[in-house]
C-alpha cells in the first residue's frame, strides 16, 4: 500500500513497496521495487522491478536503476546516474525473434551503505560498491570499488583510500 502522496505525473505499479516519509518527484516510473523509509527521489527516475532501495537514501533526477541493483541504507545518487545489469544485452536472438525475458544474462549490483555516486556516472553491471566509497561524477563503474575509497575517471580507478571516520550521533 502506497502511503505518500504522489506527484504530478507518476506512474507506479501496484507491486511498488515505499517506506514510511518517502518523497517522490514528478515524472517517475517506478515498477515492482521496495523503496525505504524516509527516502527521496528526484524527478525523471526509473527504478526497475525487483530493485531494493535501503533507508535515508537521495535518489536525484534522470537516474536510472534497473532489475538487479541493490541499494543499501544511506546512499546518495547524483544526477543522471545509470546503472547497467547485462554485459552482452540484445534484442533479438540468433534466429531473429526478440528475446524473452529469461534469455537474458541478469548481473546483480550492490551498493553498500554510506555510498555516494556523483552525477552522470555509469554502473556497469555485476559489481559491488563498497560501504562509504564514493565514485566521483562521469566515472565509468567497471569493477568492484573497495569500501571507503575515491574511484575517478573511466573506466573508474582508485584515486585514495579514506580513513574510517566513526558517525556522532
Amino acid at each position: 500500500m502506497i502511503e505518500c502522496e504522489l506527484p504530478t505525473y507518476a506512474c507506479l505499479t501496484n507491486d511498488v513497496r515505499l517506506g514510511k516519509r518517502v518523497r517522490l518527484g514528478s515524472f517517475i516510473n517506478l515498477y515492482g521495487c521496495e523503496i525505504g523509509d524516509d527516502t527521496r527521489v528526484g524527478a525523471f527516475v526509473e527504478i526497475q522491478k525487483g530493485t531494493r532501495i535501503g533507508r535515508r537514501c537521495k535518489i536525484s533526477s534522470h537516474s536510472f536503476i534497473c532489475t538487479g541493483v541493490e541499494i543499501e541504507d544511506d546512499v546518495f545518487i547524483g544526477h543522471g546516474v545509470i546503472f547497467i545489469n547485462d554485459r552482452h544485452p540484445r534484442a533479438t536472438g540468433t534466429d531473429g525473434l526478440p528475446l524473452a525475458d529469461h534469455q537474458w544474462h541478469l548481473e546483480p549490483t550492490i551498493v553498500k551503505r554510506g555510498a555516494s555516486i556523483g552525477s552522470g556516472a555509469i554502473v556497469m553491471c555485476g559489481v559491488l560498491i563498497g560501504e562509504s566509497a564514493m565514485v566521483g561524477a562521469g566515472a565509468l563503474v567497471t569493477h568492484n570499488v573497495q569500501e571507503h575509497s575515491l574511484v575517478v575517471g573511466s573506466p573508474a580507478r582508485v584515486r585514495t583510500v579514506r580513513a574510517i571516520r566513526r558517525r556522532i550521533l
